[in-house]
């Protein structure tokens, strides 16, 4: 998959990894809810191609996403008419999904465009069952910090600065992302970073276990390419039913947890790729997945 897209723009690597960086620096890679809608069609994709094993997502200049673009009305649900979402002109970037008029007039209408529109984008990411890792280069807030959260791996610049800080606004974190830290932080941790409106240095986040690394600017990038290559070397179908299955019992009681990995189990070990481990065990080398399985 490739292209320029409204607000990011994704290429495709020969191993396999794809990257989607936002492309809006002079916003601060803000989005509105077409760039949500645009960007949850292009995981929907890179599920789908075969091409891609790993996603990572970044941002250009110095900002990683910086949350809903406050300066567009269409990004904040309010009774003001949202206008037609192709009325901001980004010259060849083309829309991957229709153009889409709203009208929000509060109630019903709020909660509509919230789960299809702004939580559909976290759904999407979660249920990719390829890797995914967020090279958070610099400010993620809001929508730019959950997507970060929903990703599998999260590398942080040392000049990354992350928060949710919805309700310095007067706004809850609609689109989902007290869930997603309820589950990497926990209850606790959660309640005091969302009610203070906590703005955490990457340094912060990495002890709070938001991130899983904290590296120099120019080497967020990089690294997360590092990592994304060598997932992508890894056996993809066993490497997927895995994940899936790791989040699967994050919900799902014991039993039911043992259950699931035993059914994926039965697909992954007479998978060609199980055989190739196994070869390449016995002759001393390193295996040869197939990069398409």
């Amino acid at each position: 998959m490739e292209g320029r897209f409204r607000g990011f723009e994704v290429t495709t690597s020969a191993s396999g990894v794809a990257t989607v960086t936002f492309n809006q620096p002079e916003h601060l890679n803000g989005v509105t809810l077409a760039i949500k809608r645009d960007l949850a069609e292009a995981v929907t994709q890179l599920q789908m191609d075969r091409a891609v094993r790993v996603v990572v997502i970044t941002g250009s200049g110095r900002a990683f996403c910086a949350g809903d673009d406050m300066a567009d009305e269409a990004a904040v649900p309010t009774e003001t008419a949202l206008a037609d979402s192709r009325r901001r002109d980004f010259g060849d970037a083309l829309p991957l999904t229709a153009d889409l008029p709203w009208h929000i007039t509060g109630g019903i209408q709020t909660y509509d465009v919230l789960r299809t529109m702004s939580q559909c984008l976290l759904v999407a990411l979660r249920a990719l069952d390829k890797p995914t890792i967020a090279a958070v280069n610099g400010v993620a807030i809001q929508t730019g910090l959950s997507i970060a959260l929903a990703c599998d791996f999260r590398i942080a610049s040392t000049d990354a600065r992350l928060g949710s800080a919805t309700l310095r606004f007067g706004f809850m974190p609609d689109e989902g992302g007290h869930a997603l830290l309820v589950q990497l932080i926990g209850v606790a941790k959660a309640l005091d970073f969302c009610l203070r409106s906590r703005i955490v240095s990457a340094k912060e986040a990495l002890e709070l276990g938001l991130v899983n690394e904290v590296v120099a600017p120019d080497h967020v990038l990089p690294c997360a390419m590092e990592l994304a290559e060598e997932l992508a070397a890894g056996p993809q179908t066993a490497m997927r039913l895995l994940k899936r299955a790791i989040y699967n019992a994050a919900d799902l009681t014991l039993l039911q947890a043992f259950d699931d990995i035993a059914i994926k189990t039965a697909v992954s070990d007479h998978h060609p790729d199980a055989r190739e481990g196994i070869a390449a065990f016995r002759e001393k080398r390193r295996p040869r997945f197939d990069p398409q399985a």
